[in-house]
């Protein structure tokens, strides 16, 4: 009994090692890649401040030149008209494409109420629902499983 005690405390010995090598290990990828990681946010973000100054530098330039034929307030204003057109044209772009409501939407069938359904597309967690429930032969009782005519609910069935 003393042996199988003493092989006991060796493979917890064993164990406990392994854990630690294993929790070193990951503690070095980890910041081998962080330290990666940490690289490349900095040059994306030294490349953002460049791209905004040379933004700035362009919108100056059309000022500039805009201000030979014009006084320098109409310049400023119509570059600064520009640039907002410009922002809106770009915030209208990173908007999802289904969030306008359509025409239409909210017309019930013969007179009852639709409830507006959200939006479907590419990205929704969820499929789309169709604009009118399907039409229901029977409506089961609440807690019941619906069941087909003809069918055996005992019975296993297959999906063909």
């Amino acid at each position: 009994m003393d042996r199988l005690d003493h092989l006991e405390h060796l493979d917890k010995h064993l164990v406990d090692e392994l854990a630690q090598v294993a929790r070193e290990t990951v503690r070095d990828e980890l910041r081998e890649q962080t330290r990666k990681q940490r690289r490349t946010a900095m040059l994306y973000a030294a490349s953002g401040a460049a791209a905004l100054y040379a933004g700035a530098a362009l919108a100056l330039a059309v000022g500039l030149a805009l201000a030979l034929g014009l006084p320098d307030w109409a310049a400023a204003l119509i570059t600064a008209v520009v640039l907002g057109a410009v922002a809106y044209v770009l915030r209208g772009a990173a908007r999802p494409g289904g969030s306008r409501p359509e025409a239409g939407q909210g017309a019930g069938v013969e007179g009852t109420a639709q409830v507006a359904a959200p939006p479907a597309g590419p990205g929704t967690p969820y499929p789309p629902m169709p604009p009118v429930a399907p039409a229901a032969t029977g409506t089961p009782e609440p807690g019941a499983a619906p069941t087909q005519a003809g069918t055996d609910p005992e019975q296993p069935h297959h999906r063909g």
